[in-house]
């Protein structure tokens, strides 16, 4: 970070800046690489005793100095800087040819030149610069003002290589720009799609909290048929035990004391269980996800006391399984929930089977700290055709009577809420939907 700001000048430049980027840490790059050089030659010169060119080295690094320092007070000057060291670089590049010996290799910096021009002007305004160069390197040799080192075979030779690493220099140059350009625009797309899928995971999770809703407002219809279910044959039998009190007293029967307590118990008994019921789906209906306490045979249990009165009413005969009396910290509602589910369809697929005994074998063990509920019922199982997409959303087979929702809310529960699995195994003798969920400490 402190490189990059030295090298930028302190200004913020972002991605869509690339090349005004580059241009600064290249104009900085070269004042620093200047002042350094020329600092090295002042010490140099000094020690060998060649005065003669350490005034015009101090007056360079003085220049340097005062370059480097508005760059960073003021970035517009950025082109005014570049255009100042571009003619340094230019005159002091033409003067090292002119004073020096081909054997001090001084000529060597010229090569560094066309990095210079390209990265700190246009490429037009590089091109009259490099031209203008590259003629007045022609003429050293036949200029009157300074006694020329270089032949001209190797003024010539100089110039032609100079061309060819320029040339060089261009098309690296050009490259990268592309190559920056390809990732600018891939990064702008990648932003589009991020945004995109932004949008889209809004979109999924305002249609998953939509299901979730549908989903329990199709269990609770469900629900409310079977408290109504529930509620009628001991509705009925309070009614039936007021009626014949009052029956008796209409004929004048006498009604003892004893006979009115046993009938008014077994009415305050009746309304208990009736509340008990209420209390049960009130619990079954409240959002908390607090961790319980619950022995696997309670649980199963309890989400078995929600369709006794179907099963009673359709003779389907329904097996408890628990091979491991254990209890466990779980979230006793929604596993009920997922249970339910399951018992429901198989009592309404066992419903439409009229030519064998219809079974469900509720079954919970547990296996190497793992819970694993599995429904099994004998119906004709599920065809190839719908098994692919019985856990997706508003898919049924049963019609007008199905929502659709009841495999897939399941699925959810088990995979968001226990981070466990639901699966199915079919046959023409039945079904089986096992529930593996990792057991946790509360």
């Amino acid at each position: 970070m402190i490189l990059d700001n030295l090298f930028t000048s302190g200004w913020t430049l972002d991605d869509s800046d690339i090349e005004l980027k580059n241009k600064f840490q290249m104009t900085n790059v070269a004042l620093l690489s200047s002042g350094i050089t020329l600092l090295v030659a002042v010490i140099s010169n000094t020690i060998r005793e060649v005065t003669g060119l350490v005034p015009l080295e101090l007056f360079l690094i003085c220049i340097d100095s005062i370059l480097f320092i508005r760059l960073r007070s003021s970035r517009e000057s950025l082109d005014a800087i570049a255009f100042a060291i571009t003619m340094q670089f230019t005159f002091f590049f033409l003067f090292m040819v002119c004073v020096s010996e081909p054997n001090e290799l001084k000529h060597v910096w010229l090569f560094t030149y066309p990095i210079i021009l390209l990265y700190l002007q246009q490429l037009k305004y590089a091109i009259s610069w490099f031209v203008f160069t590259f003629i007045m390197l022609l003429l050293i040799p036949f200029q009157p003002f300074f006694e020329a080192q270089y032949s001209i075979y190797q003024i010539v030779y100089l110039a032609l290589s100079l061309v060819i690493v320029s040339v060089i220099i261009y098309f690296y140059q050009l490259k990268m720009k592309e190559v920056n350009t390809i990732i600018l625009e891939q990064k702008i797309q990648l932003s589009d799609i991020n945004i995109e899928l932004e949008q889209q995971l809004q979109e999924l999770q305002v249609k998953d909290k939509l299901l979730s809703a549908q989903s329990k407002q199709a269990v609770m219809g469900e629900m409310i048929s079977m408290i109504a279910h529930q509620w009628r044959q001991p509705l009925s039998t309070i009614t039936l035990q007021i009626s014949n009190l009052q029956l008796k007293k209409m004929l004048g029967e006498e009604i003892s004391s004893e006979s009115t307590y046993k009938v008014l118990d077994e009415i305050s008994d009746t309304i208990i269980y009736l509340s008990n019921t209420v209390d049960d789906f009130k619990t079954y209906f409240h959002p908390a996800k607090k961790l319980n306490n619950i022995s696997l045979e309670e649980l199963l249990q309890r989400s078995m006391n929600f369709v006794l009165p179907r099963l009673k009413g359709n003779t389907i005969e329904l097996s408890l399984r628990v091979s491991n009396p254990n209890r466990i910290d779980t979230y006793v509602n929604e596993l009920v929930q997922v249970i339910l589910n399951l018992l429901n369809n198989a009592i309404d697929i066992l419903l439409e089977e009229k030519d064998r005994e219809p079974k469900i074998i509720l079954n919970a063990e547990i296996q190497e700290n793992f819970l694993l509920v599995s429904v099994s019922d004998n119906a004709r199982g599920i065809s190839s055709s719908d098994l692919p997409y019985i856990f997706e959303p508003y898919f049924s087979t049963k019609g007008k009577n199905g929502t659709g929702l009841g495999l897939y809310m399941s699925q959810m529960i088990i995979q968001k809420q226990f981070a466990g699995n639901l699966e199915v195994d079919t046959s023409s003798e039945g079904s089986t939907f096992r529930v593996k969920i990792p057991l946790v400490n509360a």
